[in-house]
């Protein structure tokens, strides 16, 4: 009898939570703030434009040096 109670109060009371937990599908995001892309960016791609150029530069010259 104890066993049979317990089961049908457990049954219960996930029955009755459930109906009351339910998710809610989560809202529309906002806007997302843009991030300026100015002249720190074209800087830094510039500068790495020159450094691979200078690595490559200085690569072919040691390559002609063996030769």
């Amino acid at each position: 009898m104890k066993y049979l109670f317990f089961t049908l109060l457990t049954i219960t009371v996930i029955l009755l939570t459930t109906a009351v937990v339910l998710a809610q599908p989560p809202g529309l995001p906002s806007a997302p703030s843009q991030a300026p892309i100015d002249g720190g960016l074209g800087l830094l791609a510039a500068a790495g434009g020159a450094y691979a150029w200078k690595k490559l530069r200085s690569r072919k010259d040691a390559d002609s040096d063996f030769s």
